[in-house]
């Protein structure tokens, strides 16, 4: 890659960053997630990862609380999964099951994730336990990461 395309990908990834982190500190959510959804701003979240994301989401239209719990659970796994996993691929399903959203991300990285070693984790445990739902993690030491969040459909 020539350096100029190796700096206008990092000027890209960097206004991507500051955008996000406006919309974070303004207290809002993304406006993808208010137009059009959760699928499609899932859609974004994982095509600004660096590395394959799978996409099973649903398209059905949710609680605006529940849809911006699963779309911070997703995106904060995601950049987890980037900074932490050195994974080559993750996969995130989002179906409602009964009277529950069930949110899922894998990725095949290298594990080791603990809930009680970091905020974002913290986070995303205190998020789902706000709304009356359930977060699992399973991340064996070299078996890649699995968050499982499960959420009721009304918060």
């Amino acid at each position: 890659m020539e350096p100029s395309s190796v700096v206008s990908a990092a000027v890209e990834e960097l206004a991507a960053a500051v955008r996000e982190l406006r919309e974070l500190a303004q207290g809002i959510h993304p406006s993808a997630l208010t137009e059009r959804g959760l699928h499609a701003a899932l859609r974004i979240v994982a095509a600004r990862a660096p590395l394959d994301v799978e996409l099973d989401v649903t398209d059905t239209a949710l609680d605006a609380n529940v849809a911006v719990a699963a779309y911070y659970i997703v995106s904060e796994a995601l950049n987890n999964v980037a900074k932490y996993a050195g994974a080559s691929r993750a996969a995130v399903r989002v179906r409602e099951t009964g009277d529950r959203l069930v949110v899922v991300v894998e990725d095949d990285g290298r594990g080791g994730a603990d809930v009680d070693s970091g905020t974002g984790l913290r986070g995303l445990l205190d998020r789902v336990t706000a709304l009356d739902g359930s977060l699992e993690l399973a991340s064996p030491p070299g078996g890649g990461t699995r968050l499982r969040a499960e959420l009721p459909l009304i918060a």
